[in-house]
């Protein structure tokens, strides 16, 4: 198994097994020692970290696609945000928004459409406190930093980053401009997710042991979409298939492993530790194709180096477990496998949302979770479930948005921060690692630098 801990060693170790040098040699950051808990940090560590409060959130958007919009909508139910920039390259997605901004009752935000870098110009040149971005994955860093660097906190749609040295970069920048990078996972929201972890909170699993989860979703449809008049990739096609091209791992690992990551108290007492990971061949995507476009497309004739099924096992510091699934290019239904598995007790959410408590549960036998809400659901879920109607995802979506506004107004420590972000995202790249070298175990760096023991809160359990 890989040794390193600090990332001089473990960026080392990447370059001598081929990886590319160009993710650089820079060592992992000392912490200040008069960082205390209850305390905002001095410089060196954004671990409960609370920057200063704000009247209002002047907010800018970068990407307006189909999320970025549902972001927008739900900015503009929440009070003490002015949307003041919109920047997508492509302009008439900032006129439909601008629109969106005036019919609620605000002045028009300015527009930035000149080219994929004019977001650079935005964080540049406009008064903004906080800026969205929701583009491509690979845009996520060059928004985050340019954000950071021009005096915004950064908020990012997941994953945060796509790879290691990415991660990197949002944590030091983050550090050093002492700005918020928040990684937007809605998923830590959804009810059934809150649910469970007020169950873990509360004991009623006892010592928690072993998770699985993952993100199983057929996106055939979504990576092959075309317009039937141009046949041009539409939507996210313009980009996702590329990364089915290029790489072979866990792709897209948040929206399951963020909840379980909190139920473990990742990065509040626990770490991940070191990861193997494995992927079958790739068959969906061709077969697909195929069926779609032809046999002999170039679409069907396309090598994708994306495994159909990437199953990725984590070991935690504390010797928990953790399966994450990424399961995408196959005929399945729609599934994010969350289960967490304690010495009490255990609760899943798919196929069924069903729980076993000892003492409380029958038998061997499985009840329905419904039957926990009236008691123990989570009180976040109680206090803003009449604002979350109607909103994306089932209301998670608002109170993802609604919870960043809060914090940063209220000047709190917000609910997740950009060492959570980047350890639930390297998951990507070091999965990637694992299978290219015939599934071998590869080590987590450690983005705290050491603060992960630390006992400390987790805020989305704060209303």
């Amino acid at each position: 198994m890989d040794q390193p801990t600090d990332r001089r060693d473990f960026l080392k170790m990447g370059a001598l097994t081929g990886m590319s040098a160009a993710l650089g040699m820079a060592g992992c950051r000392a912490v200040s020692s008069k960082t205390q808990m209850g305390v905002k940090n001095s410089r060196g560590s954004m671990l409960e970290y609370a920057a200063p409060a704000l009247d209002v959130v002047r907010v800018g958007f970068v990407g307006v696609g189909g999320m970025g919009t549902n972001h927008v909508k739900n900015l503009l139910k929440i009070d003490g945000v002015q949307l003041k920039a919109i920047c997508d390259i492509k302009p008439e997605r900032v006129g439909a928004v601008q629109q969106l901004v005036v019919e609620a009752g605000q002045d028009k935000p300015v527009g930035y459409s000149k080219g994929e870098r004019d977001f650079e110009r935005m964080c540049a040149q406009e008064d903004l406190d906080l800026v969205y971005t929701a583009t491509p994955w690979r845009w996520h860093v060059p928004v985050c930093v340019a954000a950071m660097e021009n005096g915004k906190h950064a908020a990012t749609e997941v994953p945060a980053s796509t790879t290691l040295e990415g991660c990197w970069q949002l944590v030091e920048t983050s550090e050093k401009t002492r700005r918020h990078c928040i990684m937007m996972e809605n998923c830590c929201y959804d009810r059934a997710e809150l649910l469970i972890l007020n169950l873990v909170r509360k004991g009623l699993l006892g010592e928690i042991m072993h998770g699985e989860c993952g993100y199983l979703h057929d996106l055939c449809r979504v990576k092959f979409r075309r317009d039937p008049k141009t046949n041009k990739p539409v939507g996210e096609a313009e980009w996702r298939l590329d990364e089915s091209i290029h790489r072979n791992g866990n792709l897209y690992p948040t929206h399951g492993l963020g909840p379980v990551a909190q139920c473990m108290d990742i990065n509040r007492g626990d770490k991940f530790d070191y990861l193997v990971s494995m992927s079958t061949p790739s068959r969906g995507l061709n077969l697909y194709a195929a069926e779609h476009f032809g046999a002999d497309s170039k679409l069907a004739k396309q090598n994708y180096a994306l495994g159909d099924v990437n199953t990725s096992l984590i070991r935690t510091g504390r010797g928990r477990t953790i399966i994450v699934s990424h399961d995408c290019s196959l005929p399945r239904p729609y599934s994010r496998r969350i289960l967490v598995q304690g010495t009490k007790g255990i609760v899943r959410k798919y196929p069924e949302e069903k729980i076993h408590i000892e003492g409380r549960s029958k038998g061997h036998s499985w009840e329905p979770l419904d039957k926990y809400f009236e008691e123990f659901e989570h009180p976040l879920q109680k206090a803003l479930r009449e604002k979350a109607k109607g909103a994306g995802h089932g209301g998670m979506d608002f109170i993802e948005d609604y919870r960043l506004i809060r914090a940063l107004r209220k000047g709190l420590v917000p609910d997740m921060d950009v060492y959570d972000g980047a350890a639930w995202s390297v998951v990507a790249e070091l999965s990637e690692r694992s299978v290219e070298r015939g599934s071998e175990p590869v080590k987590f760096p450690d983005f705290t630098c050491g603060k992960w023991a630390m006992t400390r809160p987790l805020h989305s359990m704060e209303v």
